[in-house]
């Protein structure tokens, strides 16, 4: 069977490792890189020996290419998508498939008509944690309460995107899994809330932390609260996952875990995330060369994305209220 020829825009964590997962695979070559910054280009595309293009306009393009992944600022993920779908390729994008919903829909719609794969990856699913979970949900009974909580000290040196309100997004936007997690685990939701603080950067659009928390109400009546920080002002890291239910509780700090069911304490390890970007980039080769379904579809991660966004809006009409 012939390969899939495939090309990654960005040159990031995410994209060494999809050249990495099509390496193993050998389903899929890649054939070129496209990243803004010369030196990361060029490094990437010696390392997995690519082929570098400095405008991700001039990869979408290419007429040799079936699939191009996008792994690069999120402000550009919408545009990037459309620019592959309309040039006839499959289009893999790190969630969020776009800053804004109404875009994401847009593209999910192009994609159904021109007959091509649209794949939002979201490995938190596939990580031994969120698995872990799934696998004792049942033991808890009706769930009730959930707290989510996030807390990573600065690791990057500004300016940097992920510090930047444009290009990073929202943070329970850009950080989508934080929401897509209690969704699959909880179900619909009915209401949120939210609220956001940020401590501007010395720089214009940038900031040097940011601390959001939001409440979720779903359709079972169980009530979520999800908690996101980082920067400077963070000096730990910190993870965090407790469910209530009828029947027990269930905790995670970091990938260790307690299942509490009446008087019994049963301990767990979660194991790590390595080697999800390998079983995401398996599934999408299932889908494309068996039709195999895949473990997500994009209206899932959209009305993610939806949640997120109504979080957004609650904590902008906190912020001008004060």
């Amino acid at each position: 069977m012939k390969k899939f020829q495939v090309g990654i825009v960005g040159t990031g964590y995410a994209a060494q490792r999809r050249a990495e997962a099509f390496l193993k695979d050998g389903r899929a070559e890649v054939k070129a890189i496209a990243g803004q910054h010369q030196a990361a280009r060029e490094q990437f595309a010696a390392k997995y020996h690519l082929e570098a293009i400095a405008r991700w306009e001039d990869l979408v393009q290419r007429d040799d290419l079936d699939l191009v992944i996008v792994c690069t600022i999120n402000r550009l993920h919408g545009t990037i998508a459309r620019a592959a779908l309309e040039s006839g390729k499959h289009v893999v994008v790190e969630y969020p498939l776009a800053l804004d919903p109404a875009e994401a829909a847009a593209l999910i719609q192009l994609a159904k008509e021109k007959q091509l794969l649209l794949h939002v990856e979201h490995i938190e699913l596939l990580g031994g944690l969120h698995q872990t979970v799934r696998r004792i949900l049942p033991q808890l009974g009706t769930l009730t309460y959930g707290h989510y909580f996030t807390l990573a000290p600065k690791a990057k040196t500004l300016p940097h995107w992920t510090y930047n309100h444009a290009d990073y997004g929202f943070p329970f936007v850009a950080a989508l899994s934080r929401v897509s997690r209690l969704v699959d685990l909880f179900g619909p939701v009915t209401t949120v809330t939210g609220s956001a603080n940020f401590v501007p950067a010395d720089l214009s659009g940038y900031y040097q932390n940011c601390l959001c928390t939001a409440q979720l109400t779903f359709e079972t009546g169980a009530i979520a609260h999800l908690t996101y920080g980082k920067g400077s002002l963070i000096p730990a890291g910190d993870r965090r996952l407790s469910l209530y239910g009828e029947k027990g509780t269930l905790e995670f700090i970091g990938n260790q875990g307690t299942l509490t069911l009446g008087e019994t304490q049963t301990p767990l390890d979660a194991g790590s995330r390595r080697g999800v970007f390998l079983q995401d980039t398996v599934a999408v080769l299932d889908y494309l060369s068996e039709g195999k379904p895949l473990y997500i579809q994009p209206e899932t991660s959209l009305y993610a994305l939806h949640i997120a966004t109504q979080i957004q809006q609650t904590a902008m009409a906190v912020d001008m209220e004060s």
